[in-house]
């Protein structure tokens, strides 16, 4: 449910809103919007594929090959995976487009129950001299900063699919016993790609087609780990049951190979390295504002 209001201080002068630690909210989402801007990091996390829209093809980050499940929620609503998506780190906020305008304003969806009267440790919208807090600001620019990569994101896809580079996905989901087809997904053409000669090759190159497409295909390399968080959940609503059971926990544990999460700002440790979610800046004219 979504229930979208613009951010004043009429409505949320004496408001806060708390931080984002259940992404239960995604949790049937099977698939989840990306940008270009996110690959980098993506790719090592999750696979990732393009599926058809109204507009052509979306680049999305696959979660599951189960229609109405997304395998990186854990039971109790926490995030299983390296990196959350920029989509799901700004939830509840969103951009909107003004009627009869280009400019776009920020809002909060309040069906989200995270906007709430003061409490400790949440964030406030505006400051002492009704000013936009710095948290808020930090979230719009980050939401701007993803409009207008996105923007770009789809330019460059559109240009694949005009090329003939991309191709129907043919994945198949094992349900017990049978083996079932997953439709509805679509990958880069690596033959096709290999197949671009030099002056293409040049063109594909300059408008920005290909670090999408090989980011695609390595990201292809994931596909175990949708499988693998889901085996995590079952160990998790195992060891839930066994806790109801009122039986000892000496002898039970989760798998050895469960990672340490950091949940804030999308970051997360990877061989010593700090990885941020977004790269990329901005450099566009966006007339954007906040109201």
């Amino acid at each position: 449910m979504t229930e979208l209001a613009a951010i004043t201080t009429e409505r949320h002068g004496k408001k806060v809103w708390k931080k984002v630690t259940d992404y239960a909210f995604a949790g049937s989402e099977t698939v989840i919007p990306l940008v270009g801007a996110e690959l980098s990091v993506a790719t090592l996390a999750m696979p990732t594929g393009f599926m058809k829209v109204d507009a052509g093809y979306q680049l999305v980050a696959i979660t599951s090959l189960q229609p109405g499940t997304n395998l990186y929620v854990a039971p109790d609503g926490k995030w299983l995976g390296t990196y959350i998506p920029a989509s799901l780190r700004t939830y509840p906020f969103k951009l909107a487009r003004q009627e009869g305008s280009d400019e776009s304003i920020l809002c909060i969806n309040e069906a989200s129950r995270l906007v709430v009267n003061d409490i400790e440790e949440a964030d406030a919208f505006f400051d002492d001299a009704n000013q936009h807090s710095a948290r808020l600001i930090n979230i719009f620019s980050l939401l701007s900063k993803v409009e207008a990569n996105r923007v770009v994101t789809q330019r460059a896809v559109n240009a694949l699919a005009e090329a003939c580079l991309i191709l129907p996905w043919e994945l198949r989901l094992k349900q017990g016993e049978e083996v079932l087809p997953t439709k509805g997904l679509f990958r880069a053409d690596e033959a096709a790609v290999n197949k671009l000669d030099d002056e293409q090759f040049s063109t594909v190159r300059n408008v920005g087609r290909l670090p999408i497409a090989y980011a695609q295909l390595m990201s292809m390399n994931q596909l175990a780990m949708p499988e693998y968080l889901g085996g995590l959940r079952g160990q998790i609503l195992a060891q839930q049951e066994f806790v109801k059971s009122g039986a000892g926990l000496g002898e039970f544990s989760l798998c050895e190979h469960t990672v340490s999460l950091n949940f804030d700002s999308g970051r997360f440790r990877f061989k010593g390295r700090d990885c941020s979610a977004i790269h990329s800046k901005c450099n566009c004219n966006c007339n954007m504002k906040l109201i």
